[in-house]
């Protein structure tokens, strides 16, 4: 979606993400933490609260280029054709790591 920035002549673009696709490998991550009952936090509950080399399952993405993953909405997944694409476009500010 294009963008602009009010005394800026550069040219901008936004990337909003609302696909929620429910994916992360539980036992191919290596540590998961879900908010149980005695955390306090019903707005939380069954979500993931701390992840660690977190693994997904691709069998769950069916073919989606970018999506956030359900209960973990920290991370914003994106393909590799798409990483490349926003890497020849010179993105910065973004961190790539293969999940």
């Amino acid at each position: 979606m294009p963008v602009s920035i009010q005394g800026c002549r550069d040219e901008y673009r936004v990337l909003v993400a609302t696909t929620l696709i429910r994916c992360i490998d539980d036992k191919a991550s290596e540590a998961i933490q879900v908010w149980k009952p005695e955390d306090r936090r019903p707005d939380e509950l069954g979500h993931y609260r701390d992840i660690v080399g977190m693994r997904i399952d691709p069998s769950q993405v069916d073919g989606a280029q970018v999506f956030r993953i359900w209960g973990w909405s920290d991370a914003l997944i994106v393909s590799e054709h798409i990483k490349l694409v926003l890497e020849r476009a010179r993105l910065t500010g973004a961190d790539f790591e293969e999940v």
